[in-house]
């Protein structure tokens, strides 16, 4: 991977002012300027981590299990998938399939672009309103509550008839020769997040009692978003987050964290965590995906935190359908509901995603807020 850059002063934060430069991002420096950390990085004290968390009781699915098609598996799988879903929306899944070597290389990589230079890493920057590339919390809308991370996202679409590699032809387009590797990792990633969140859309459509393939096809042409999340070290983590308080926007989240404590979850009106496994990926519902369930399916508040004895890192796969295809629920989920009533509106993807990238900082209520800005609009 090239790293070769030439040597620049580091920039001096100013606290009463974001720096020039909004991709400058250095949480060593941020450490050692001063006793605290700046102050756009310190969130409101009903926001600020809490000290006592406990464990939150999340179930274990096997997902080899429910595919071997064997009755009394899936049938426990499918009633765990449902239990979870209806009250918080998060599962963890074991025998999930992803290579451990994989794994692996993919951790290998993200140590080396996250600890390189600046001027590499301004190479994937990420433009204003995209999915794709670098960003850190100086870059965005926002000039307080700023997160204490970092991160590097793709687009992912699985069009193989078209013989796409979207997250390979990113790599080689923004950050040029040495990275080839870099990007087979990645894009191979990828593809073994989509085929693996297709199953579980199968156990999802079960659960709901619907056709098992109904979900699946949904999203078979998805439009997905793979993101690598770095948590630098931070010598006052009781101050601020790693990433703030939000539902997922997008249908289906898969997560894989290294060993390091970060995830909370909010559920029973508590903070609660859910710990590292390495041998699990964490699932959770996102809005999308609720709207399509007519709000059976809960997405679930939930943030991660940071510590000041080491740095913490996880890869985000997150499922969503192709940006024009309409989000509406299947007539089998929406009677019975409320005499029949629909919980949100008609939308498409990409109108969502809009809102979220221009309009809104996605919260607990995002969904919510998006049906009556929806709403406002066709109202004209």
């Amino acid at each position: 991977m090239a790293m070769e850059c030439i040597a620049t002063p580091p920039q001096i934060f100013n606290e009463n002012k974001i720096n020039e430069d909004p991709s400058i991002f250095d949480a060593n420096l941020l450490n050692q300027q001063s006793n605290h950390i700046p102050q756009q990085f310190v969130w409101p004290d009903h926001e600020k981590p809490s000290t006592d968390v406990q464990p939150l009781q999340v179930p274990l699915i096997d997902l080899a299990g429910f595919l071997s098609g064997d009755s009394f598996l899936v049938s426990e799988a499918t009633r765990l998938v449902s239990e979870a879903s209806r009250k918080h929306g998060f599962f963890l899944v074991t025998n999930h399939g992803v290579d451990e070597t994989l794994l692996s290389r993919a951790y290998l990589f993200m140590d080396s672009f996250f600890k390189a230079p600046g001027c590499e890493k301004k190479k994937a920057q990420r433009a204003w309103g995209e999915s794709s590339g670098y960003a850190s919390s100086f870059v965005g809308r926002y000039s307080s509550k700023l997160p204490w991370k970092e991160t590097l996202s793709f687009k992912f679409s699985p069009e193989e008839k078209c013989h796409s590699q979207t997250v390979k032809d990113f790599v080689s387009k923004k950050m040029g020769d040495g990275y080839e590797d870099f990007g087979k990792v990645y894009q191979e990633y990828a593809e073994a997040m989509n085929a693996l969140s297709l199953k579980i859309m199968e156990l999802l459509g079960m659960s709901l009692g619907i056709e098992r393939r109904h979900f699946r096809e949904f999203f078979e042409d998805n439009e997905s978003i793979l993101r690598l999340n770095y948590y630098p070290k931070c010598k006052q983590p009781e101050l601020t987050l790693g990433t703030g308080p939000h539902c997922d926007p997008t249908s289906l989240t898969i997560l894989h964290q290294d060993q390091v404590d970060g995830l909370q979850v909010f559920v029973d009106n508590k903070w609660q965590s859910i710990p590292p496994n390495p041998q699990t990926v964490v699932v959770n519902i996102g809005d999308t995906f609720m709207a399509l369930t007519n709000g059976r399916y809960k997405s679930c508040l939930h943030r991660a935190v940071v510590n000041r004895e080491t740095e913490r890192k996880s890869f985000a796969f997150f499922l969503c359908p192709k940006g024009d295809k309409m989000v509406k629920p299947p007539e089998e989920l929406v009677g019975g509901v409320m005499s029949g009533e629909r919980e949100y509106p008609d939308f498409t993807w990409s109108t969502f995603l809009e809102f979220t990238q221009k309009h809104y900082r996605s919260d607990m209520n995002t969904l919510e807020e998006f049906s009556n800005w929806l709403k406002d609009r066709r109202s004209f």
